[in-house]
């Protein structure tokens, strides 16, 4: 871990998801809270999960040739910009007092509109900057920041939420997110953008924009059809992309509802599941080193069922506390897991639509899961909600089994 944190553009790289996951966290937890006691409904909810996602569905066929064709250090740059304006309009409605469910679900699109930009894209800065055969120690501190500093801040929210209210949480988030641009702002000067060694210029000259643009996103189609183990690893991360976006719809409820604890028992819930997702960065390396990529994916997708279903049956909110930092835990080693598999078998300059090609069929997936659980959650039971959840993560436990031929790691830009 030294070795990473003594270069400079990975510490400020670093520095930013950490303090923009603080923000973001608490941005999203205050926003659901504020949602259920406004409306009291577990499809407000789903609702609300499903808007985090129909961006992407118009956003992400394309924005992966973006990706793969700017310099990933700008995009981000920019889109931190964006999001802390649009945040910032809101916490003036909500400071004084006009703040509406409307604009929160319009808000919380927008925003979700520039992470599902901003992920493909910080992973592929990561795979860039970070030196061969170094991959599993940059994924888990960047997993390790990412999910520790989303979730632990979505507990803060909830011991805070009632001193500072919506509109103090999400200045503090529109703060964060002027730090994290300072910070991509010093992690280099100059435009770097990642190409394959066996691009013709003279033929890229001949083509036109639209020419180009889809001759690329055909080239990641392509890669993919070749590469069976990439797609059995995407589509794992698909269904459990799709599994834990969803989560946002049944853990307010399981809080108000079940242990009566409000606010702060939906903050030790997130507490639980952040410090699970932090501390998994003591250990994970090891359990690549003896269980390799797949099988710690498998491992974790396991565990993230089990606990799953059984939240909603615990007896006490320490329990399901328990329980969510195993969850936690599992997303901890799975994220670095995945990330680091990708990176190793995907060349750079495919890194941004190949991800894009699974962020897609994860968005997909969340659309259909955010809405179904919302319904059965209100419904049928809040027990059933979570064990939809808890199938989809049987499924992606399924895929990380399938048998196959080990992948062949990436030997050079050029593929």
């Amino acid at each position: 871990m030294r070795a990473i944190l003594q270069k400079r553009a990975l510490r400020f790289v670093f520095a930013a998801n950490v303090i923009s996951m603080l923000g973001s966290g608490m941005n999203s937890a205050a926003v659901a809270w504020t949602v259920l006691q406004k409306t009291h409904s577990e499809m407000a909810l789903g609702t609300f999960a499903v808007l985090q996602t129909l961006p992407a569905m118009v956003m992400l066929p394309f924005t992966g040739v973006i990706i793969d064709r700017e310099d990933r250090r700008r995009l981000v740059m920019m889109l931190d910009a964006a999001r802390a304006i649009i945040i910032l309009v809101v916490a003036i409605l909500a400071y004084r007092g006009r703040v509406q469910v409307w604009q929160l679900y319009l808000m919380n699109t927008l925003v979700a509109a520039g992470f599902w930009m901003f992920w493909p894209t910080i992973t592929a800065l990561i795979q860039e900057l970070t030196p061969e055969g170094e991959f599993v120690k940059s994924n888990t501190l960047l997993l390790a920041g990412v999910q520790g500093g989303w979730m632990i801040a979505g507990a803060l929210v909830g011991f805070v939420y009632e001193h500072i209210g919506l509109g103090g949480v999400l200045l503090i988030d529109v703060g964060t997110y002027v730090v994290s641009f300072l910070c991509y702002f010093a992690v280099r000067q100059g435009r770097v953008v990642p190409r394959a060694a066996e691009l013709k210029h003279d033929l890229e000259a001949a083509e036109t924009a639209l020419q180009r643009f889809l001759r690329e996103m055909g080239e990641g189609l392509v890669f993919l059809r070749d590469h069976r183990s990439v797609i059995f690893l995407g589509t794992s991360w698909a269904l459990f992309l799709g599994a834990m976006m969803t989560g946002v719809v049944v853990t307010p409820p399981l809080s108000d509802n079940v242990f009566h604890a409000g606010a702060k028992g939906y903050g030790w819930l997130n507490g639980g599941w952040g410090v699970g997702a932090f501390l998994s960065a003591l250990y994970v390396p090891v359990l690549l080193s003896r269980l390799g990529s797949r099988g710690s994916i498998a491992v974790s997708m396991g565990l993230l069922t089990v606990a799953m279903a059984l939240s909603p049956f615990s007896p006490w909110l320490a329990a399901a506390v328990l329980l969510y930092g195993v969850m936690g835990s599992a997303r901890g080693v799975s994220g670095v897991a995945m990330n680091t598999s990708l990176m190793e078998q995907v060349p750079p300059h495919f890194m941004g639509r190949v991800q894009n090609t699974f962020c897609f069929f994860g968005t997909l997936l969340q659309v259909v899961l955010g809405l179904t659980v919302g319904f059965v959650a209100s419904r049928v039971s809040l027990a059933a909600g979570f064990g939809l959840i808890a199938v989809v993560y049987a499924l992606a436990f399924g895929s990380a089994c399938w048998p196959m031929k080990a992948p062949q790691a990436v030997a050079s830009v050029a593929d």
